[in-house]
């Protein structure tokens, strides 16, 4: 389940006790952002073991940092700041070095994100442009209860996403982030943020239709 945004007094608090070297206050911070970390770093990097390997260097200059950190944005954006120039050092390496932004828009290939055909014609004499086949509906929240198949599928429509729309998706419905924390963490535009999230969306949405239909 998505985790809940820490309060700024929680916040506060979690990072003294990491100034005062607290390994368990380390350890939760850890476990809370770990995954998304991992998530974000396979954007700029081309395996899994140098994500984690970023992850490893970002968590290392998190507590090397932690005195200079001035709390002007939230510690999570902070530290996936952090993530985002290591990783990008690490792709330099491999030769895959360009900034989130650069990704969003070499992704944003002007095509519709909904097939076309999926709606009715301008010349429609009731509902011109209207939906001629619905989309499914999206999953909220309360859709706890997914079959563990419905599941699997969305995770592999997921994972077959181009980098920065899987990035996104994964911030925001998976990790439950809200659009100012992915602009603020992956230095993006609101636009841009709306844009991924929307073609990544469409496009599980086409694979839950499928799985449905199937």
């Amino acid at each position: 389940m998505p985790k809940q945004p820490l309060a700024h007094d929680e916040e506060q608090a979690l990072v003294a006790a990491l100034r005062r070297g607290d390994a368990d206050a380390f350890a939760t911070l850890v476990d809370r952002h770990s995954p998304a970390m991992i998530r974000v770093a396979m954007a700029y990097v081309p395996s899994r073991a140098a994500a984690e390997e970023a992850v490893q260097e970002t968590w290392i200059a998190v507590i090397r940092g932690i005195e200079r950190f001035e709390g002007r944005a939230s510690l999570k954006t902070w530290i996936f700041r952090i993530l985002a120039n290591v990783a990008m050092r690490s792709g330099a390496r491999e030769r895959r070095s360009v900034p989130f932004s650069a990704l969003a828009e070499a992704e944003d290939t002007g095509e519709p994100s909904v097939e076309p055909d999926r709606f009715l014609p301008a010349d429609h004499e009731l509902f011109p442009g209207h939906w001629a086949i619905m989309p499914a509906r999206w999953p909220t929240p309360e859709d706890a209860l997914l079959t563990g198949e419905a599941r699997a599928v969305i995770a592999a429509a997921i994972a077959e996403l181009p980098a920065a729309q899987r990035t996104v998706i994964a911030l925001r419905d998976v990790e439950g982030w809200s659009s100012d924390e992915v602009c603020a963490a992956l230095e993006i535009s609101a636009g841009n943020q709306r844009i991924l999230l929307h073609r990544a969306r469409s496009r599980v949405r086409e694979a839950i239709e499928s799985h449905r239909r199937g």
